[in-house]
């Protein structure tokens, strides 16, 4: 008997779900623990996805907002003595008080995937707050908020959870919801981890940190196969089991670097070996 999606949903999440349940792997909880991550609920992400996760791990919201990164120590990432040496101390700086820097963007996409990213945008993006690229190129740099959220238990004060929420300041529109955190792969290596909730299931990119010559701190999803780092699809079906694809098709990078004291980014998605968009990040340190 075939597995099937939840069904009450939008039609469009339905099918895309099911595509991952009859082209991906059925995964168990407890050898796949370093690619799960939260899932989405039905009705949107966001600001509700937020309160919602902490809702369901018994977490509360931190009041600070300055000082807070995507790491909480640059050692997290399991780099050699050598590499670390070499990171750039304002790239370093970036990851441990992502919260204290204000970010502009640049989009370009190639020209062939422009109407594939408007169908993406008007099916799921703006519906359900989450992945909401622009379907247009943008060559003047626009504004992004950029809040880190940590998610912490009440006891311990431990942080559990680290969100980044981007938004364009022009119209509060979500970019990116997502939760950060490192994982170690099957092979050992140390990572870092976006999870991006979607409907009963997220995307999940899975980055291997190297260090440029430069400086420059280089995550690369370029994988061959689940189990390594790479683009991910999961969701949890009817019967909650849970499911992966793997997307060997598509890959993102991402180089951070610092020049003159100036931290730029470039983050480059391809899909079958083609580029499909190139996003140019201005990175400022804030003066409170």
């Amino acid at each position: 008997m075939m597995n099937l999606a939840q069904r009450k949903q939008y039609i469009q999440d339905w099918i895309t779900q099911q595509w991952v349940i009859l082209f991906g792997k059925r995964i168990d909880k407890s050898e796949h623990k370093w690619l799960l991550g939260p899932f989405g609920k039905t009705n949107g992400i966001g600001h509700k996805f937020i309160d919602q996760l902490a809702k369901d791990e018994c977490l509360v919201r931190s009041n600070h907002k300055k000082d807070n990164g995507l790491l909480e120590s640059i050692e997290e990432l399991n780099l050699s003595d050598e590499e670390l040496k070499s990171l750039s101390d304002d790239v370093i700086d970036f990851y441990l008080n992502t919260s204290n820097y204000g970010l502009k963007l640049q989009v370009k996409w190639n020209p062939i995937f422009k109407l594939f990213s408007t169908i993406v945008s008007v099916l799921f993006s703006k519906r359900i707050e989450q992945l909401n690229i622009p379907t247009q190129n943008i060559k003047d740099s626009e504004g992004l908020t950029n809040e880190i959220i940590k998610l912490v238990d009440t006891k311990t004060k431990e942080v559990k959870r680290t969100i980044w929420l981007r938004s364009f300041k022009s119209s509060d529109q979500i970019v990116y919801a997502g939760v950060y955190e490192t994982c170690t792969l099957p092979s050992g290596k140390t990572c870092i981890k976006a999870i991006f909730p979607l409907p009963n299931g997220n995307a999940t990119v899975i980055l291997t940190p190297k260090i440029g010559s430069n400086g420059e701190l280089i995550l690369d999803s370029s994988g061959q196969k689940l189990g390594d780092n790479g683009f991910y699809f999961l969701l949890k079906d009817s019967e909650n089991q849970l499911w992966a694809k793997f997307i060997k098709s598509f890959t993102d990078k991402l180089v951070v670097r610092s020049q003159n004291g100036k931290i730029t980014a470039t983050q480059t998605m391809n899909l079958w070996n083609l580029k499909v968009l190139k996003f140019e990040y201005e990175i400022n340190k804030l003066t409170h």
